[in-house]
């Protein structure tokens, strides 16, 4: 009741036809939220061939034990790395005074001398890309 005429719509305007209202993200011309901050909707371009390595540095791995062997399973159990799929590279900040048998995916060269002249041994796991490893 009380509806008649213009059925409470008011008088003319966009509201006031069939099909009339307007999507809830619409904010009367102004600069939409999504276009005012660029974060929101991320900024540039990401890759999704990108491979990802987890980096771990030499000076973390002198708490492990003298000869033993370092793989990305000993890494999750030490809580270093948080998967044990993940793609490991080893680095070479810190030192290292242990000789131990480290297996990862990529070594890089300082971190390979690192662990070779204290006596251990490096072996690169194969990697595929998405993270699964050949064995």
């Amino acid at each position: 009741a009380g509806q008649g005429k213009t059925a409470g719509r008011g008088t003319k305007g966009q509201r006031a036809r069939s099909g009339g209202s307007l999507p809830p993200y619409f904010e009367g011309g102004q600069l939409p939220l999504v276009r005012r901050l660029p974060f929101v909707r991320g900024v540039g371009f990401r890759d999704p061939w990108r491979v990802r390595f987890t980096p771990v540095n030499v000076g973390r791995l002198e708490r492990f034990a003298h000869g033993s062997v370092i793989t990305p399973e000993r890494l999750v159990e030490a809580g270093i790395i948080k998967k044990p799929n993940e793609l490991v590279v080893i680095l070479g900040r810190g030192e290292l005074t242990r000789a131990l048998t480290v297996k990862a995916h990529r070594f890089s060269a300082s971190a390979r001398a690192k662990i070779e002249a204290a006596g251990g041994t490096v072996k690169e796991l194969g990697w595929r890309r998405g993270g699964r490893r050949t064995r």
